[in-house]
C-alpha cells in the first residue's frame, strides 16, 4: 500500500516553513474529514520527528512524536480515527472514510511506534495490495488491480495482439468467413426479387419457353449454390475457430501456469487456489470464447447493420422509419429490465456462493460430519441452500424468457408496420411483391444486431475484466529471482546464517538479528513456542523468502547469488503437513528425481522404513494414493514424504514437524528413519516434541524472533533458561499421562 503521498504545492509550502533543519518526511496519507466537514486537501505528514496535520495552506496540528504513545485506529460511526497519547492525554489526529484508508493508518500507527522508540530510521513498507484507484478513487474489481474507469484499454489490448503471434492468420479466418457469409445474406433477397417479380408473379412469363425455363433454374440453382456455400463455410469456419481457440487457450493456460510457477510464494500466497485455477481455467475462456465466437459475429452484425441500412434508405427512406420507430421503446425498456436482472443475478451469484461453500465445507469435513453423526443435519443445511439457488435461478429464468418474448415482439412490430404500408403501396401499384419481400428481408437482418446490442458492452466489459486478471498475474514481478549470472554449486553443506532479520511486513519482523553457524554434516534442531519464526527460518534457507537485513551463505556463498534451481534442487525437504500428489506411491517417491530407476526408489524407501509397509499393500509400490494420501496412514503418508526427500541425495535436509500429531509407536519408527537419514547430510529439524531432536548436534531457541540460546542439548539444560523449561514442562506431562 502507498504510504507516502505527494502533497499538493500550497501545502507543501505550508509544511516546509514548519519543518526544522535536518528533518526527513517518512510518511504522508490524506484525511477527509475535519471537525464535521468533508475535506478534500487534508494530509497527515509523519516526519521523523513529528506529526503534522496540513489542511489546505495551513498547518493545523503539530505533535512531537517523542512524546506521543499508544498509536492506534478506530472505527467510529460513519468514519474512523487515528488516535494516539500525547503526554498522557489522548488525542485524536484525524479522521478518514474507513474503506479507503483504514488499512494505511493501521500499518502508520505501528510506523509511529517504531519511530517514537528511536527504533527505525527509514520508512517501512508494506506489500499489500492497493483496493482502491488511485486516480478515481473507485474500488478495483475483486482480486485485481482493474480500474474500469481508469485501465487503459489499448494497452492491454496491444499486448494480446502480440500474444497471438503464429495463430493470426488462423484466428481471423472466422471473422473473415462471417463477413463473407454476410455478404451472401445481401444477395439472396436481390436474386429472390428477381424471382419473384420476372417469374412467380409475372403473368406474362411462358414456363414453357426453354430459355425461360433456364432462366428460373439458374436462379434456384443460385439461390442453392449459395445456401450450400454458406453451410459449407460455416463448416469450416467452425472447424477452424475450434482448432485455434483450442490452440489459444493452451497456449495461454501454459503461458499463465508457467509464470504462477515463478512466482515467488509471498505472491501465491496472497492469492487463494480457488482464484489462480480461475484465472487458468475461467478467465482463458472468456477470451478465448469473445475473440473466436462472439467478436466475429459482432463484427458481422455490425457489417449487416450498416450495409442492410444503407440499402434500406436507398430503397425506400420514409418505409426505413417503420425499423426504428418500436426502437426507443425496446431499448428502454431493455436498459430498464438489465437494472433489475442485475440485482436478481447478484441474488443467484450470492446464492450459488453460499451453496458451494457448504458443499465445500461439508466434503472437506466429512470426517467430522460422520464422527458425530451430523449426516442428516448436512443434507438438510445442503437442501436448503440448494433450494434458495434453485428457486432465484427459476425466477430470474421465468422473468427473462418472459420479458425478451415481449421485446422480440415490440422490436419486430416495425415489420407489421412495413406489412400495412407496403401492402397499401403494393395495392396502389408503386411497388412490387419482390421489392416489399426484398425490403422485409434487410428489415430482419437489421433485427439480429438490435435484439443483441444491449448485451455487447457487458461481453466486452467481461472479457476486459478477464484478460486484464490474466495479464496481472503475466506481469508480476517475482519478489524472489535469479541474479542476472547466477552460479550452480555443488553444496557441501555448511550454512551461516549472519545478521538476519525478517518480516512479512517490514514493519512487523518476525525474526531479529539471527546469527549462528552450521557445519557440513551437522543436525541442528530448532525449538520454540508456536508462531515463533522456526518455519520462517528455514524458508529463508531454502530461499522461498528473501531477508530484509543480513545473508545467508551456504559454503561461503551468499544464496542470492546461487541459481535456486541448484539450490533447492539440493535440498530435501518433508513438512508437517505432507502433501502427496495423486497417483502411485512410486510416482510420489519419484517426484523429486523424476528420472530415478526403480532400485532408487526401493533404497530410499528402505532408507525412510516404508519399505515394508509399501511390500505389505496388494499392488506395492503401484498402489494408487489417493487425493493428497487420503487412503494412507499419516506416518505412511510421512515415510513417503521422507523417501520422496531423500531419493536425490540432498546435501542439506528440512524436517519441519515431521513426527507431529503421530502416535508413539509410528513416532518411533519415523524417528528410525531420521536417524539412518541425517548421516553425512546438514540437517534442520523443528519439532516441538523433545525427543525428536535428542541426537541433535546443536539447538537452536527461537524465543518471539530473536534467537535465545545455542548449543548442545546438555549446554542448554545447564544454563535452565528457555530449553529447559519446556524440556521440564514436557517430562512432567509424559509422567502425568502415566
Amino acid at each position: 500500500m502507498k504510504l507516502l503521498y505527494d502533497l499538493p504545492p500550497k501545502s507543501k509550502a505550508a509544511l516546509e516553513m514548519q519543518l526544522s533543519d535536518g528533518e526527513r518526511i517518512m510518511y504522508c496519507l490524506p484525511y477527509n474529514i475535519e471537525g464535521e466537514k468533508i475535506v478534500r486537501d487534508g494530509y497527515t505528514v509523519i516526519t521523523d520527528l513529528c506529526i503534522y496535520k496540513v489542511l489546505g495552506d495551513e498547518v493545523v496540528y503539530r505533535r512531537d512524536i517523542g512524546r506521543m504513545t499508544d498509536f492506534g485506529t478506530e472505527t467510529l460511526y460513519g468514519s474512523s480515527g487515528f488516535y494516539a497519547k500525547y503526554e498522557g492525554n489522548t488525542e485524536l489526529v484525524c479522521r478518514f472514510i474507513t474503506a479507503r484508508h483504514m488499512p494505511r493508518y493501521t500499518v502508520i500507527a505501528k510506523a509511529c511506534e517504531l519511530l517514537a522508540q528511536k527504533k527505525s530510521k527509514e520508512p517501512i513498507t508494506d506489500s499489500e495490495p492497493e483496493l482502491f484507484c488511485e486516480k478515481c478513487g473507485r474500488p478495483f474489481v475483486k482480486n485485481t488491480r482493474y480500474c474500469p474507469f481508469c485501465h487503459d484499454k489499448k494497452a492491454v489490448y496491444k499486448k494480446l495482439w502480440a500474444m497471438t503471434k503464429g495463430l493470426r492468420l488462423m484466428m481471423l479466418f472466422p471473422l473473415i468467413a462471417a463477413l463473407i457469409a454476410s455478404g451472401f445474406k445481401f444477395l439472396l433477397p436481390a436474386i429472390q426479387k428477381v424471382a419473384i417479380n420476372d417469374y412467380i408473379t409475372n403473368p406474362t412469363v411462358d414456363i414453357g419457353n426453354s430459355k425461360t425455363l433456364r432462366a428460373f433454374i439458374a436462379i434456384t440453382l443460385a439461390i442453392i449454390t449459395m445456401d450450400i456455400f454458406q453451410r459449407a463455410l460455416s463448416v469450416v469456419q467452425t472447424r477452424i475457430a475450434g482448432i485455434s481457440s483450442n490452440r489459444f487457450a493452451k497456449m495461454f493456460r501454459i503461458i499463465l501456469f508457467e509464470k504462477i510457477q515463478l512466482l515467488s510464494m509471498s505472491s501465491i500466497q496472497k492469492k487463494s487456489p480457488g482464484d489462480l485455477m480461475s484465472r487458468i481455467n475461467n478467465d482463458i475462456t472468456t477470451v478465448q470464447n469473445f475473440i473466436t465466437q462472439q467478436l466475429p459475429t459482432y463484427c458481422s452484425q455490425l457489417f449487416s447493420f450498416v450495409f442492410a441500412l444503407v440499402i434500406l434508405l436507398f430503397l425506400d427512406p420514409f418505409m426505413c422509419l417503420f425499423v426504428f420507430a418500436p426502437l426507443p421503446l425496446a431499448i428502454f425498456s431493455i436498459f430498464m429490465f438489465r437494472k433489475v436482472m442485475s440485482r436478481r443475478n447478484v441474488k443467484s451469484w450470492y446464492a450459488g456462493i453460499r451453496m458451494n461453500r457448504k458443499l465445500q465445507d461439508v466434503l472437506n469435513g466429512v470426517k467430522v460430519v460422520k464422527s458425530y453423526g451430523r449426516e442428516e443435519d448436512a443434507v438438510e443445511e445442503f437442501t436448503e441452500t440448494n433450494n434458495e439457488f434453485t428457486r432465484q435461478s427459476i425466477r430470474n429464468g421465468k422473468l427473462y424468457d418472459t420479458f425478451f418474448s415481449v421485446v422480440g415482439f415490440v422490436v419486430r412490430f416495425g415489420n407489421y408496420l412495413i406489412m400495412m404500408y407496403g401492402n397499401l403501396m403494393l395495392f396502389g401499384g408503386s411497388m412490387t411483391v419482390g421489392e416489399l419481400n426484398q425490403f422485409n428481408s434487410y428489415a430482419s437482418i437489421i433485427y439480429e444486431p438490435l435484439m443483441q446490442i444491449t448485451a455487447i458492452p457487458r461481453n466486452i466489459s467481461v472479457f476486459h475484466t478477464s484478460l486484464t486478471k490474466i495479464f496481472e498475474i503475466l506481469e508480476e514481478e517475482p519478489e524472489v529471482s535469479d541474479v542476472e549470472l547466477p552460479i550452480d554449486i555443488r553444496i557441501e553443506g555448511d550454512v551461516s546464517i549472519r545478521n538476519v532479520s525478517f518480516g512479512y511486513d517490514s514493519y512487523k519482523p518476525v525474526l531479529e538479528n539471527i546469527s549462528f553457524e552450521v557445519k557440513q554434516g551437522e543436525m541442528i534442531g530448532i525449538v520454540g513456542h508456536s508462531g515463533c519464526g522456526k518455519t520462517t527460518l528455514i524458508n529463508l534457507i531454502m530461499r522461498l523468502y528473501d531477508v530484509s537485513l543480513g545473508e545467508i551463505l551456504i559454503d561461503d556463498v551468499n544464496i542470492k547469488d546461487i541459481s535456486q534451481n541448484a539450490l533447492r534442487g539440493q535440498m530435501g525437504v518433508v513438512l508437517q503437513e505432507t502433501h502427496l500428489f495423486a497417483g502411485t506411491i512410486r510416482d510420489n517417491i519419484r517426484y523429486a528425481a523424476p528420472f530415478a530407476t526403480n532400485e532408487e526408489v526401493i533404497a530410499a524407501a528402505k532408507l525412510a522404513n516404508a519399505h515394508d509397509f509399501i511390500m505389505s499393500l496388494p499392488e506395492g509400490y503401484n498402489t494408487m494414493v489417493g487425493e493428497k494420501g487420503s487412503s494412507l496412514s499419516g506416518g505412511e503418508r510421512q515415510r513417503i514424504a521422507i523417501a520422496r526427500a531423500l531419493i536425490h541425495d540432498p546435501r542439506i535436509l528440512i524436517l519441519d514437524e515431521a513426527t507431529a500429531a503421530l502416535d508413539t509407536e509410528t513416532e518411533k519408527q519415523i524417528q528410525d528413519a531420521i536417524d539412518k537419514v541425517v548421516e553425512n547430510r546438514t540437517t534442520f529439524v523443528i519439532a516441538h516434541r523433545l525427543s525428536t531432536l535428542r541426537n541433535a548436534d546443536k539447538l537452536i531457541v527461537i524465543d518471539h524472533g530473536k534467537l535465545a540460546e545455542f548449543g548442545t542439548h546438555r549446554e542448554l539444560l545447564d544454563m535452565k533458561g528457555i530449553y529447559y523449561k519446556l524440556v521440564t514442562a514436557q517430562q512432567e506431562a509424559i509422567l502425568k499421562k502415566q
